[in-house]
């Protein structure tokens, strides 16, 4: 068996942004014996080269398959993640992978999904990318997942909100990503947009998830008045109120500022201040601007 090294310059990240991120060699014996009992043999195994939540993350070839392999050990906080990757699944396939197995053993939650082939997409202005993540956001959009048993908006942002009676404004039944990253969006060699790391995965209000994309898109080097301009391509967009948009600005900014507190690092630092100039441009123009 081969083990390719990380490709990709993480040097620029801190200790703590790729703290979770080990080696294959850390699996125990028990559990690589139960992912064999799944895929055969492994022969190859090529580490991600994106993402440091998961203890272990890589694609795995085999004799009978290649697939894509992450988990992370059972008494670290994330570890809850992958009950939601496996509770939303059955919802999302095709728009993302198949989960195909999960090994639960010797302190190790591991999941094995279908392997996706594609590139990630681009976010800077004028990428082509921009209007495929547009109409994979309108797919999702449009998939019946209120019975998904995943957390709900109201409860996963309220810490945030200044006004708990604000909470009601996220409220809603639409299947949300929620985590718009770029390396999360897979453009096929088809030319569609896949998307995997469904660990965030909420339900809550039809234009949470555009909302949210603007964040990344600024990140991305996007003016937040240009990354409105293709957030609202996307139907959800304008389903939201007046004002709700603002509200929202300002609860994406404290989150990424939380973030950027506890998980201190080159991309969270830089999150925390796309999303204060988005806040900052909602309150520049005012419910006018919507």
């Amino acid at each position: 068996m081969t083990v390719n090294p990380v490709a990709g310059d993480l040097a620029d990240l801190s200790p703590s942004a790729v703290s979770l991120r080990g080696s294959w060699d850390d699996l125990p014996a028990t559990v690589l014996a139960a992912i064999e009992s799944n895929v055969g043999p492994v022969e190859r195994v090529e580490p991600a080269q994106d993402g440091y939540s998961s203890h272990v993350a890589a694609t795995v070839w085999s004799g009978r398959d290649r697939v894509f392999v992450k988990g992370l050990r059972t008494d670290h906080p994330a570890a809850l993640a992958q009950g939601c990757e496996v509770a939303v699944n059955p919802f999302v396939v095709p728009l993302g992978p198949k989960v195909l197995w999960r090994v639960e053993t010797d302190g190790w939650d591991v999941l094995g999904f279908e392997h996706l082939e594609g590139r990630r997409a681009e976010y800077h202005a004028g990428s082509r990318d921009l209007q495929l993540v547009v109409d994979v956001m309108a797919e999702l959009g449009a998939v019946a997942g209120q019975d998904a048993p995943v957390p709900r908006a109201e409860q996963r942002w309220a810490p945030y909100l200044d006004d708990p009676a604000s909470a009601r404004m996220l409220h809603g039944d639409t299947l949300l990503h929620t985590d718009w990253h770029h390396t999360n969006m897979l453009v096929t060699p088809t030319g569609h947009v896949r998307l995997v790391d469904w660990a965030t995965a909420t339900r809550g209000a039809a234009w949470i998830d555009p909302a949210c994309w603007v964040v990344w898109l600024v990140y991305a080097g996007n003016p937040p008045r240009a990354a409105e301009q293709w957030a609202a391509r996307v139907p959800a967009w304008r389903s939201a109120e007046p004002g709700v948009l603002d509200v929202f600005a300002d609860v994406l900014a404290r989150y990424w500022q939380y973030v950027a507190i506890h998980h201190p690092n080159r991309m969270t630092g830089e999150l925390r201040d796309a999303s204060a100039r988005w806040a900052a441009y909602r309150r520049s123009v005012g419910p006018a601007g919507q």
